[in-house]
């Protein structure tokens, strides 16, 4: 007798919303939702110092210094370079199991402006090294750790850095919630336009707002033509700041342009055809942020039209994400591939040049468009009012991105109508930045005992 094949299961997403919401709500039986304000527990805590050199085993050793030196500088730096430390405080607690695509690394400066294809400027996500599925709470829970610690940094009072943290966790929950009584198709056109920005705005903050928007759509590929690039014995190039920006040499070249081809592959049919108007001019290898410094990352520079026509491409190594070891396997072996497609996932427009490929060793790569037109918050110098505004815009784009890939439904019937939720994470995230503030303790007594090298100057 043939017996008859097992009918797989519909997925969440796919069920009716009703359900979808009761499922959410189910999940506060795991984890309720004042649960999220519990500090990380220091029982058997790894140390922080160990965990990242673990991490940065298979880094550039001579870059290293430029890493510990740029996350000794403050709190903040040392939270935006210890993702892989976090992560392992969030693993070690309970978690909804409400899943999307997670960005990994949603700190406050990895937000910020950038202009998509049809040359709009946009609010969005800006940074996937770390991207993959999880529990949506962990990125809600960095982003609002890092605006406490930035609003510390910032001199203000406990009452404003919570009221900040708070905004960032009310801004996710009020957009989540507005976003699962869309359509799916509206969800997925959803966008942050820059004009929209400024009813977010202050009344008297919104001309200096303008303005800053103003001299954002002025930025342009010939901007960094000036400023990355030079003119020696008549040829232009990239110019030369060790051991920032310095000449990727013949071996290294060679590698970029072997790999080329692979990563143009990557791409649609008719932007293959747009990247095959440019022509190679120059690569150089470059220390980028701080998470990412020490691994291998190149800038090449393609001519168009003519020199003065120039297209910019950033290739990056990707490594395993910080998140990998704490939750189940994901959808991509390729590390470049993964950080492509969560890119194109989280993003409300795509890159057009985002592509992957494998160097030498089966190492994994990925390309991406130097953005022609970006700009990131100064968040250094906010106030108290507009640190809060910043974070609750930080709060609802993130919501927009997770959106997109997780069951927004259900993820709002576990956040509800009420505070709960984003009350809880105020609370975890002023205990988060007591422990980072007690990380960057540690780590710079390691720099001054020669545990680890830091280059104060880069």
């Amino acid at each position: 007798m043939t017996s008859t094949p097992a009918v797989p299961a519909r997925p969440a997403h796919r069920t009716d919303p009703a359900a979808r919401a009761a499922g959410g709500k189910a999940a506060r039986k795991r984890v309720p939702r004042s649960a999220h304000a519990a500090r990380v527990p220091a029982v058997d805590r790894p140390d922080p110092v160990g965990v990242l050199e673990r991490q940065d085993r298979d880094r550039l050793p001579e870059l290293l210094p430029v890493r510990y030196g740029r996350m000794a500088a403050s709190p903040s730096a040392f939270l935006r370079g210890a993702a892989a430390v976090m992560a392992a405080d969030l693993a070690a607690q309970p978690h909804t199991g409400l899943t999307v695509q997670l960005c990994g690394d949603a700190h406050l400066l990895n937000f910020g402006l950038h202009a998509s294809p049809e040359r709009g400027l946009l609010f969005d996500l800006d940074d996937f090294d770390e991207t993959f599925p999880g529990p949506f709470e962990w990125d809600v829970k960095r982003l609002a750790a890092s605006v406490a610690v930035t609003a510390r940094e910032n001199g203000h009072s406990e009452a404003e850095v919570r009221h900040a943290a708070l905004e960032a966790a009310a801004g996710y929950r009020r957009a989540v919630r507005r976003l699962a009584g869309r359509g799916e198709l509206d969800v997925w056109y959803e966008r942050i336009d820059a004009d929209g920005l400024r009813s977010l705005v202050r009344s008297d903050r919104r001309r200096r707002a303008g303005s800053s928007l103003t001299r954002a759509r002025r930025r342009t590929g010939l901007q960094p033509l000036g400023r990355l690039t030079e003119v020696v014995d008549g040829r232009r190039r990239l110019v030369h700041d060790p051991p920032l920006l310095e000449p990727a040499g013949a071996a290294d070249t060679a590698t970029v342009r072997k790999i080329f081809s692979d990563y143009r592959s990557t791409l649609a049919d008719e932007r293959r055809q747009l990247l095959d108007r440019y022509r190679f001019v120059d690569a150089a290898r470059e220390v980028v942020g701080v998470g990412g410094v020490g691994t291998r990352s190149f800038l090449v520079l393609l001519a168009g039209r003519d020199p003065d026509d120039p297209l910019f491409l950033r290739i990056r190594e990707a490594r395993r994400s910080v998140l990998e070891e704490h939750l189940p396997s994901g959808p991509y072996v390729h590390h470049g591939h993964r950080v492509v497609a969560g890119q194109r996932l989280l993003q409300a427009t795509g890159d057009v040049f985002l592509g992957w490929a494998s160097g030498p060793q089966g190492r994994p790569f990925y390309w991406r468009h130097l953005r022609d037109t970006q700009a990131a918050a100064d968040v250094a110098g906010m106030g108290p009012a507009d640190l809060a505004a910043y974070a609750r815009l930080c709060g609802t784009a993130l919501a927009r991105a997770h959106a997109r890939s997780g069951d927004r439904i259900a993820i709002a019937g576990y956040l509800g109508g009420a505070g709960t939720f984003e009350h809880a994470v105020a609370d975890f995230a002023l205990g988060y930045a007591d422990q980072t503030a007690h990380d960057h303790t540690t780590f710079c007594a390691a720099v001054a005992a020669g545990v680890v090298r830091a280059d104060p100057g880069c």
